[in-house]
């Protein structure tokens, strides 16, 4: 049933120029042009996998050196021996004796690492004619440890804890699939307020945002705070008392200085202050969410934390209230699944990051099997959404009522357009040629 060898990866430089527009702009990123090391790979059946990490422009390029560099431990397996025992596949690549130097489990290498195995997950879900939530939720739960690395965490989550949490969210488990494909998971927007956004088109795609039947929205802060409180003031307006307000600071503040800021913008009733400091500051993330839980107000951070490691301590410090995986940040699903099972044990809500090229494609595959398979709860819990650059998929998300619809094609969901990844590969693109 498996396709036999892996027998070719290629790897391309795909940008957008998104900072045109002044999409995805906040305090730390005012010009992102997101991109993506896109990743094929190929068997001798001529079957393929793709899969991507993003970027946002500059530096691409290093990202994928990193996965030419990794080509090597990957063509030449088959299928089959990488998942029989993918543990040993996901430590092969983040482990090698000497290129784990450059990282280890972090920066270049892992987003070159996410991307190269996301590929190999697409082909997996690919061979076996199935969407990867739904890989995942029939996965046998003994299967699906036996993917994980357990290494440097075992004294926060052991393997068995994690096997006594599937195999106990196997109670209501299709009545939760079959609530998502009838309801479809609870997303928020981010795409009405980026930072470079000006006041009259905020209020636009804000107003659209609510005519589409949105309830939860996400403002980006930090660079100016009388800009803040007049934006906030002014969304908190057209969105109404009972519909949901989240802040997001990436990472602009030093510790003293979130804790004042977000105290002046705590009437507008934020539900949570996301990145608010350095994305590596555990010990400054829980000191900020001891100061602001009395207003209310959560911290949520996620999209820029290297690893499993550093998600364990920042659950054991009490340091968030909401984790943010990301699907590109992380080694791929192999992690992003030890982090999900950490969250559910110290009983964390898990609203994922999706702001990028790909990453709503990518990041819903992963919230549908955390709910099905298990939290088995909604309490304070939604996925990211934005809305750039969603037509250059084959199998974009669907939206619809302000929830993601769980994807129906076998795969990943990260397989782009040919013509797109034609057009706007960098610098020698269509796109990019036209802009010199």
């Amino acid at each position: 049933k498996m396709p036999k060898k892996i027998v070719r990866l290629t790897v391309s430089d795909v940008r957008f120029p998104t900072s045109l527009e002044q999409h995805g702009s906040d305090a730390m990123h005012t010009d992102p042009d997101y991109s993506v090391a896109y990743v094929v790979i190929e068997t001798d059946q001529g079957m393929h996998g793709y899969g991507l990490t993003f970027t946002v422009g500059r530096g691409t390029e290093i990202v994928v050196c990193a996965v030419e560099a990794l080509s090597a431990l990957v063509v030449g397996k088959s299928l089959e021996e990488i998942v029989s025992d993918f543990r040993g596949f996901y430590r092969l690549l983040t482990s090698d004796g000497q290129m784990r130097w450059i990282g280890p489990e972090k920066g270049v290498i892992q987003l070159a690492t996410a991307a190269v195995l996301n590929a190999v997950w697409d082909l997996w879900a690919r061979s076996e004619g199935k969407p990867l939530w739904k890989l995942l939720v029939e996965m046998d739960p003994r299967k699906l440890i036996s993917c994980i690395d357990f290494r440097y965490i075992t004294d926060a989550l052991t393997e068995q804890e994690a096997l006594d949490i599937l195999v106990k969210a196997q109670t209501g488990k299709q009545q939760r699939v079959d609530q998502m494909l009838k309801e479809g998971y609870p997303a928020y927007t981010t795409s009405c307020a980026w930072l470079g956004y000006s006041d009259q088109l905020l209020k636009q795609l804000c107003t659209d945002a609510l005519n589409d039947g949105w309830t939860k929205f996400k403002v980006k802060v930090g660079a100016d705070l009388e800009d803040d409180i007049r934006r906030c003031s002014l969304i908190r307006q057209m969105i109404g008392p009972h519909n949901t307000l989240m802040i997001d600071a990436n990472q602009r503040w030093d510790v003293g200085e979130a804790i004042t800021w977000v105290t002046r913008l705590a009437e507008y009733k934020p539900l949570w202050i996301e990145e608010p400091t350095s994305p590596d500051d555990i010990l400054g993330h829980a000191a900020i969410s001891k100061a602001l839980a009395p207003l209310g107000i959560g911290v949520a951070t996620g999209e820029q934390c290297h690893n499993r490691v550093m998600f364990k301590q920042f659950l054991q410090a009490s340091a968030l209230q909401f984790v943010q995986i990301d699907s590109c940040r992380l080694g791929s699903v192999n992690e992003n699944l030890a982090v999900l099972l950490m969250a559910h044990k110290f009983k964390v809500p898990v609203c994922p990051h999706a702001g990028g090229v790909g990453l709503c494609e990518l990041v819903q595959h992963l919230i549908l099997f955390d709910y099905i398979s298990v939290s088995a709860s909604l309490d304070n819990r939604m996925c990211e959404f934005v809305d750039h650059l969603h037509q250059h998929f084959r199998s974009p998300v669907v939206i619809q009522n302000a929830h993601y619809m769980p994807p129906k094609d076998p795969g990943y969901s990260c397989e782009m357009l040919e013509s797109s990844v034609q057009t706007h590969q960098y610098p020698q693109g269509q796109v990019w040629k036209n802009l010199q």
